[in-house]
């Protein structure tokens, strides 16, 4: 196939996953109002009415159709274990919205779809990057690697859906960046995977911030397909880079991968820290994520969206412009005390206005 052929197939797949998830969304609203599978606000809630919870279904049909639609598997030997272990988490994600299912029953099924990808799909880190001196890992190192890598965002992107627009936009950013820098070094096929997951995110981002009728959540479905593409993303474009003899090479690949996706991983354990400190359990919800800290300071949910995908942009400006003259540890540690300055400042004005009360 030629070049243009493969461009043609990114921009179809963004648009046949946007036009889908569209038309599909209306729909779905209508059928979780007459069964009435809503969100029910409580008291970690940050919406004050009942909003249908399947917007999940409507990416994941976006998504998988898009792919089916223009990725050539002949030149994709993993594409069918992909799309296997998406199906895998889509089952576990809308068990959970519709009956709720306990933590360790849904982190079997992130487990089970990870073991897919790694073991029969072989997309796995196979290379440290020279990370404290150490290339290139073993089977066992690289499986457990992967692993804890794959189940880590997917959780990441489950824990920052708690407002409108929220894990779409940092979902819409994140792909984006991967994505350019596949379609950048002509990796189509994994170009179209980001645009096609682009695609649906925006389509759900319009009806979830912006709908009234037809509003919607994505609820556990949708936020762990994200989590579950961005981490096949994360592995390949780790694994690309292994060689650095090639023009478009990334030394600290890794750390670039964490700069690009500081806003799950950050506030994950940022949130397991602080439940591990007040002795907390690590699956029992609370609102001590970042999100809830800006909602607390009297900002709207599109504002704190806003602010925080602004940082997001901000993080991976920094990390590709910085990645051509620093070290892996290196940046890594400017990207850890940087996030942790910014991260204290809700707290910091929350504690603020107290005292002054």
């Amino acid at each position: 196939m030629s070049n243009e052929l493969f461009i043609f197939h990114v921009i179809a797949g963004l648009i046949s996953s946007f036009i889908i998830v569209w038309i599909s969304v209306p729909s779905i609203v209508r059928v979780s109002k007459n069964k009435h599978l809503f969100d029910e606000p409580d008291e970690r809630s940050s919406h004050v009415s009942e909003v249908p919870i399947l917007g999940g279904l409507a990416i994941f049909a976006g998504f998988i159709i898009s792919i089916n639609l223009w990725i050539s598997p002949q030149f994709f030997p993993s594409f069918q274990y992909i799309v296997a272990a998406v199906i895998i988490i889509f089952f576990i994600g809308i068990k959970d919205d519709i009956l709720i299912i306990a933590p360790f029953t849904k982190f079997v099924g992130q487990f089970i779809a990870a073991l897919v990808i790694v073991v029969l799909g072989d997309i796995r880190i196979t290379s440290l990057h020279g990370f404290f001196g150490i290339e290139e890992i073993n089977f066992y190192w690289s499986l457990l690697i992967t692993l804890f890598t794959i189940v880590t965002i997917i959780n990441g992107f489950n824990f920052i859906d708690g407002i409108d627009g929220l894990s779409a936009s940092i979902g819409i950013i994140t792909s984006g960046a991967f994505g350019y820098w596949f379609f950048s070094v002509e990796e189509y096929q994994y170009a179209i995977i980001s645009a096609a997951l682009i695609g649906s995110l925006f389509a759900f981002f319009l009806y979830n911030v912006f709908g009234e009728e037809n509003k919607i959540f994505m609820g556990d479905t949708g936020s762990l397909i994200i989590g579950l593409i961005l981490s096949v993303l994360v592995i390949y474009f780790n694994e690309l880079n292994i060689d650095k003899g090639k023009t478009f090479s990334i030394y600290p690949a890794p750390a670039v991968s964490f700069g690009v996706l500081i806003i799950p991983l950050f506030d994950t354990i940022r949130v397991v820290f602080i439940r591990i400190f007040k002795g907390h359990s690590l699956m029992k919800p609370d609102k001590n994520h970042l999100h809830h800290q800006l909602l607390e300071l009297g900002l709207s949910h599109i504002q704190v969206t806003m602010i925080i995908s602004i940082v997001n942009v901000f993080f991976i400006y920094l990390v590709f412009n910085l990645a051509a003259f620093i070290s892996i540890r290196r940046l890594l540690l400017i990207i850890l005390v940087l996030a942790m300055l910014l991260s204290y400042i809700p707290p910091f004005i929350l504690s603020k206005r107290k005292k002054e009360k």
